[in-house]
């Protein structure tokens, strides 16, 4: 499973750059963090969670409850989009 991060932050009208501005993590940082290549391991880190939470004025509970009950992606839904 990934996480949609992209469709997150267009549904709650943000930007990174609004995000990194709010939160007060570095911009460079929390683009790169956006827009890797998620793996198994590593589909979020705390840093960009707290960073969408502070955007949003909200706890990092809230904020990864929101993730998983819409923004979970399947691996395999992916695969199917690069045929």
């Amino acid at each position: 499973m990934k996480i949609d991060i992209k469709g997150y932050l267009d549904h709650q009208e943000l930007t990174i750059y609004r995000v990194a501005k709010i939160s007060g993590y570095g911009y460079t940082t929390l683009h790169k963090s956006f827009n890797k290549e998620q793996s198994k391991a590593t589909s979020m880190n705390l840093r960009d969670l707290d960073a969408l939470a502070q955007a949003q004025h909200k706890a990092m509970w809230e904020v990864l409850r929101e993730l998983e009950e819409g923004y979970l992606v399947d691996d395999d839904d992916d695969e199917n989009d690069d045929e």
